[in-house]
């Protein structure tokens, strides 16, 4: 096993994270492309907690500088169809933070993103919402094709989901399309109460102000 690999907190017999984000973190402020290439390449490592923790650092390293991972962008769209939600999940966090940067590539595999977000826990929804919204904001033919389908999502999720699905989404919010967002917002507001509506309309102000 590489001195790398060992690093990481099932090698090291660790049942937190830290150690991997110990790895990311380091890979990032050194700039390690050919460490990153191997934690990449042993997200397929037949160990199962082997490919769990690399895909760790992986997203954790896209959390702090996306453009180190996005050539990675196929791998985490393979993940999106593990049979192990966790894989998943964290393919998604990747892929949350490429959007930021190569929307073009989450474009491309929308669909692909959609199919998980149906499928997912909570977690992954939100993430999800994160990937599609910053693809979103692209450029104005991006909007037009992505944000009815945010809307929808918007509309009919459940109601305790509201706030965090609608803050989600804001990256996606412009000048142009605000008030069709703030209409959906003041409809739901009226199913919440509490720490929710609150939220809710704190959100609404800020969009006023786009």
């Amino acid at each position: 096993m590489s001195d790398l690999l060992n690093r990481l907190g099932y090698l090291q017999t660790r049942r937190d994270r830290t150690p991997n984000l110990d790895l990311a973190r380091d890979l990032v402020a050194r700039n390690d492309r050919a460490g990153i290439q191997e934690i990449a390449k042993n997200m397929w490592n037949e160990n199962k907690n082997i490919h769990n923790d690399c895909v760790n650092v992986m997203y954790e390293i896209a959390a702090i500088d996306p453009d180190l991972v996005t050539q990675y962008g196929d791998d985490f769209i393979k993940l999106l169809k593990s049979r192990h939600q966790n894989m998943v999940q964290g393919a998604m966090f990747a892929l949350a933070e490429i959007a930021k940067v190569k929307p073009d590539f989450t474009f491309k595999h929308l669909d692909v993103i959609r199919k998980a977000k149906e499928t997912g826990s909570d977690i992954l929804v939100d993430k999800s919402l994160t990937a599609i919204a910053y693809t979103a904001a692209a450029n104005a033919e991006y909007t037009k094709s992505i944000f009815p389908d945010l809307l929808h999502d918007l509309s009919t999720c459940h109601h305790k989901e509201v706030p965090e699905h609608a803050e989600r989404i804001l990256p996606a919010v412009n000048e142009n399309n605000k008030h069709e967002f703030i209409k959906v917002l003041e409809k739901r507001s009226n199913e919440l109460s509490g720490s929710d509506y609150t939220r809710l309309n704190k959100l609404i102000r800020i969009v006023e102000k786009i």
